[in-house]
């Protein structure tokens, strides 16, 4: 099988979120497992000169967007086994950052025609086009209206993976002919209008082969009027087409038996080496250094929608906890000036790290003992994911991939890897947490079970890239059984 990932974003060449983290790991275990993976994605200017000193020109061409004539260039780099397509132009692509800006639309329009117009150019033609959020979501529509009638692209098959409905890329209604070169045929509701626009992200729910999510709770709860965005009743009506498959993480990256950014490796056979990466992180952050003090950690974003809300409601009350509190992350202003706030209030207990530093991040994994995560609503979640690595025991709300990753340990059982409540409820997540910081401090054979529990949980990449197989394997079988009948 040859794929073709359609990313804007991939690590480690540029990232703003998980979705690189996808883009950069699923392909390499794609590739362990016999597929033949390449990825194709703008060439941004706040991509490291280490990689676009290597990058090599293949060709140019140009590409129409409307009545505009625009240069795409075509630059290559082999790495991991992976061959990486960069789409440059720098009208586009050669500014600051990735997103955000005010002819996004218009940006994404040409990375979309790109990408198939590529395809002629290099002569390499994929089984499938794998497409990731609302920036390649007009692929599908582009590729069935446009190039599906010639030979070389009729065997084509695309699968669209939602990794968070939120973000649609809604467009006002004249970019259906003065940037796609649709005809307004398509700007109907059983189509691409929505509120009066066009959405992106709707169009390639309607218009490819498969649509993958990356859990299987979230999934179920994008098909329900609370989580669905709007978009709820089109995708129960693709219900047969849509998956639920849980991301990953890269063991390379994280994991604390080889992790070199740490301070002390460890593994689940040694877990009481842990401790000493708490201590350089009590040391850092001038907290009393006391084994015995369970250290609450949050690695976020610092949005609404990672449950910010419920922890600014109780957090006087955890502060009343023989605890202490790190934060790490950038966000909303508010959230922001109130760890700020808390870090004044409560000297001995509170920190808050306003940014992000990768180092840091990994040191936090391995040196807090407890990770928490209250999302509002979660797709999949990295955090949890290196947390539960690590043996940092997730606290988080059953939501999205939480819920299928994070069990609540049961008393009864003595099954569990961490703790977890199901309303977005301020005071049923201090329960939780107070739950937890129990078996932390009373049961500390039980917590030892749970750290091990955590750490020996398979969140690798294999198990997802077999049921992806699984996926292309299926759609490309369904599509030369067709041909032949």
């Amino acid at each position: 099988m040859k794929i073709l990932f359609a990313v804007s974003e991939c690590v480690p060449f540029i990232k703003s979120g998980g979705l690189a983290d996808v883009a950069g790991s699923l392909p390499k275990e794609l590739k362990k497992q016999g597929t033949e993976v390449s990825v194709i994605m703008p060439k941004y200017k706040d991509i490291p000169e280490i990689f676009l000193g290597k990058l090599k020109k293949k060709l140019d061409f140009t590409v129409q967007i409307g009545w505009r004539k625009q240069y795409c260039g075509i630059e290559v780099l082999k790495m991991d086994g992976i061959t990486f397509y960069f789409v440059d132009n720098e009208y586009y692509f050669n500014r600051s950052g990735l997103y955000g800006y005010i002819d996004d639309g218009e940006r994404f329009s040409f990375f979309n025609r790109a990408v198939l117009e590529s395809l002629a150019h290099l002569n390499e033609y994929p089984d499938i086009i794998h497409c990731h959020d609302w920036h390649t979501a007009m692929i599908p529509l582009l590729l069935k209206a446009d190039y599906q009638w010639k030979q070389e692209y009729s065997s084509i098959k695309t699968v669209f993976t939602i990794h968070n409905l939120q973000f649609q890329g809604i467009m006002p209604k004249g970019v259906i002919g003065d940037l796609l070169s649709l005809d307004y045929d398509y700007l109907t509701v059983q189509n691409m209008e929505f509120d009066d626009n066009i959405n992106f992200m709707k169009s390639a729910i309607m218009s490819s082969d498969k649509i993958t999510t990356v859990s299987p709770t979230y999934k179920n709860e994008i098909q329900t009027e609370y989580y669905g965005e709007k978009l709820n009743n089109l995708l129960v009506s693709r219900n047969e087409d849509l998956y639920g498959i849980i991301n990953g993480i890269d063991e390379l990256t994280y994991n604390p038996k080889t992790d070199d950014e740490i301070i002390q490796k460890y593994s689940y056979t040694t877990i009481e080496k842990k401790y000493k990466n708490k201590q350089v992180i009590q040391k850092k952050f001038a907290l009393k250094e006391d084994k015995s003090i369970p250290i609450i950690c949050m690695i976020t974003r610092l949005t609404k929608q990672k449950g910010l809300e419920l922890v600014r409601h109780v957090f006087h009350d955890l502060m009343k906890e023989d605890v202490q509190f790190i934060v790490l992350g950038t966000g909303d202003p508010e959230f922001e000036q109130f760890f700020r706030d808390m870090e004044h209030q409560y000297p001995e207990k509170c920190r808050a790290y306003i940014g992000f530093d990768e180092k840091l991040a990994h040191q936090l994994y391995a040196g807090t003992d407890l990770f928490l995560m209250p999302s509002k609503f979660e797709p999949c979640g990295l955090g949890q994911l290196i947390a539960l690595k690590y043996g940092n025991i997730p606290v988080v709300r059953e939501t999205g991939g939480l819920n299928d990753t994070v069990f609540s340990y049961d008393d009864r059982t003595g099954l569990g890897n961490g703790f977890s409540f199901t309303n977005f409820n301020a005071h049923d997540m201090l329960y939780t947490i107070r739950r937890a910081l129990y078996f932390y401090s009373k049961e500390k054979d039980i917590w030892q079970h749970i750290v091990k529990s955590a750490m020996i949980m398979d969140n690798s990449w294999a198990q997802s890239a077999f049921k992806y197989n699984q996926l292309y394997a299926e759609l490309i079988s369904r599509s030369e059984t067709h041909v032949y009948e």
